[in-house]
């Protein structure tokens, strides 16, 4: 081999992403994770160290386990899964092309399929239950202040978890007029207004915080921003929290994302048009939005009301054939 598995992949980072694709940090981050990832399995299957792992080690077998260990041992969706995919594929594309050698093994991984999922309804918070997640929030912390302004920032803005943890104090903009500004997916730059009640409770986190405007707006108690994972904790601390106080939490994942969803479910029942909330929320298209109609049964039994009998007599189909009989029972 000409060049070794530690320069292909520096220079897939390098080169490729960075230079040639100028993909976003949040691509850059999430392709990391799952070399991270990758490199962890590799230290318990090969006892190999991550500079030490040689091209040949990556077959497609050894890609195949490790997919099936994010599912099994790590508890990954098949979103997830499917994510960490991509990213291989897109690293063994560019080997590919590097190192002609191994485009067969190449290949191969190439062809490793994504999985099928289900479209489950999506989870999202009612008032109540976003009544007990804030509640339960003991202000009279430094984290605990923080904490309560950032989740009610991401409630009502709808921003997802990367651009929550990446925001700078410059980005939050008081005033009359007051909005949070982010840079989405696809270097997407796109401001979100605030209501009078979270511009208070910003403001006054704000000058408790005392940050530069290039320093992190949700500080982690070292200083540094905020991470995914940190983020991700303080939420299912909360919740686990609020579901003594308010039941119907134990049956729901609540996530950042589920906040986001959240969001949108507000704007939704409040009778804003789909265009405006795929604008809110950074959609890349209108028909992202969909999801949330088929989320809320309220919607659909208003729906419902406006409808009339259509005055037909209640019956049910009885066949007349045996086989017919036995096809219906299947």
């Amino acid at each position: 081999m000409t060049t070794t598995f530690a320069a292909l992949l520096q220079a897939f980072f390098a080169e490729r992403l960075i230079r040639e694709r100028r993909v976003s940090h949040h691509t850059v981050a999430a392709y990391r994770d799952c070399f991270r990832l990758l490199f962890g399995f590799a230290k318990l299957r090969l006892s190999k160290a991550p500079s030490l792992l040689l091209l040949d080690d990556l077959d497609a077998p050894f890609v195949v386990d490790f997919l099936q260990h994010l599912e099994t041992e790590r508890d990954n969706r098949a979103r997830s899964r499917n994510a960490r995919l991509a990213a291989l594929h897109s690293f063994f594309s560019y080997v590919a092309l590097r190192e002609p050698v191994y485009a067969h093994q190449c290949q191969r991984v190439l062809a490793i399929p994504s999985k099928r999922h289900e479209r489950r309804p999506i989870d999202f918070l009612l008032a109540n239950e976003i009544d007990a997640l804030l509640g339960i929030i003991d202000r009279s912390t430094w984290i605990g202040r923080r904490d309560r302004t950032l989740l009610s920032l991401a409630i009502q803005t709808g921003l997802r978890a990367s651009e929550l943890v990446t925001l700078r104090c410059r980005d939050i903009v008081l005033g009359p007029s007051a909005y949070v500004r982010c840079e989405g997916k696809g270097r997407k730059q796109r401001c979100t207004p605030l209501r009078r009640d979270l511009v208070a409770l910003v403001e006054a986190w704000l000058r408790e915080r005392r940050g530069q405007p290039d320093d992190p707006a949700f500080p982690s108690q070292r200083g540094g921003a905020l991470s995914r994972d940190a983020l991700e904790k303080l939420l299912a601390k909360y919740a686990t929290e609020a579901a003594t106080k308010c039941p119907s939490l134990r049956s729901k994942r609540v996530s950042p994302h589920v906040l986001r969803h959240t969001a949108a479910m507000e704007l939704l029942r409040h009778g804003v048009d789909r265009t405006v909330i795929a604008l809110w929320l950074g959609h890349e298209s209108v028909e992202t939005t969909h999801v949330y109609l088929h989320a809320d049964l309220n919607l659909k039994e208003q729906a419902l009301a406006k409808t009339s009998a259509l005055g037909l007599k209640p019956g049910r189909f009885r066949p007349d054939d045996d086989l017919v009989a036995f096809l219906e029972a299947l």
